[in-house]
C-alpha cells in the first residue's frame, strides 16, 4: 500500500538501500518482495530501468539517500550502489554469477516464473510485533482519520522515520500550515 509522498519514499529507500540494511526496514512491512525483470527475456523497462527514479524519490525525503550515486553507465554497468542494493540483487540473484547468495535470515527466493520475469522472495524474521500492529489497523485507520501518518507504522521503525524531511509540493491543500497561510 502507498499512502503518499512520504510513504512511497521509504519503499524506495528500502530497495535502493543495500540487502541488510533494506532488510531492517522491510522486515516490519511485508512479508513478501516482488519484483519484475524483463532483461531475461531479451527487453528492459524493469524494475532495474525504474529504480533510479526509486532512488530520487526515496532521496527526496530520506536525504541518506544520494540519488546521484545510484545508476547504470552507457554500457549498463551499475554504480556501486546500486550493485549492492536490494533491488539490483532481487532481479539477478541466482541469474547472474557476480551477485552474491542474500544473507542468512534476509530474504529467501519463493518463485520465480518459467522467464524469469517475476521473482518473489520470502522476508525472513519478519518482526511479529510489526505484523501484529499491521493486523490491529493502525495504519488504516492512520490513514482514515487523516491523523499524521507516523502513528500508522511500527514503532520499531520510529528512529528510521525521525530522519526523514516531509516532501512538500506547492499544490498541497491539505497541510495545516498552508491553510493557515492561505487564510491571512
Amino acid at each position: 500500500n502507498t499512502w503518499n509522498h512520504e510513504h512511497i519514499a521509504l519503499l524506495g529507500r528500502s530497495l535502493v538501500s543495500p540487502v541488510k540494511k533494506a532488510h531492517r526496514i522491510i522486515r516490519h512491512l511485508a512479508d513478501y518482495v516482488l519484483v519484475w525483470s524483463t532483461q531475461y527475456g531479451g527487453m528492459w523497462g524493469d524494475d532495474i530501468a525504474k529504480s533510479p527514479h526509486m532512488a530520487r524519490i526515496g532521496g527526496s525525503v530520506y536525504k541518506e539517500v544520494n540519488p546521484d550515486d545510484f545508476y547504470q553507465d552507457e554500457k549498463g554497468n551499475p554504480s556501486d550502489m546500486m550493485r549492492k542494493s536490494l533491488i539490483y540483487t532481487a532481479v539477478h540473484y541466482r541469474l547472474n554469477p557476480s551477485i552474491p547468495q542474500f544473507k542468512p535470515d534476509t530474504f529467501e527466493e519463493v518463485y520465480t516464473s518459467k522467464n524469469r520475469m517475476v521473482r518473489i522472495y520470502k522476508v525472513l524474521k519478519v518482526s511479529k510485533k510489526s505484523k501484529k500492529f499491521g493486523r490491529e489497523g493502525h495504519g488504516y485507520r492512520a490513514w482514515y482519520e487523516g491523523r499524521h501518518l507516523e502513528s500508522a507504522y511500527p514503532p520499531a521503525l520510529k528512529e528510521i522515520l525521525e530522519g526523514k524531511e516531509d516532501f512538500e509540493q506547492l499544490e498541497d491543500f491539505n497541510r495545516e500550515d498552508k491553510k493557515k497561510k492561505g487564510d491571512k
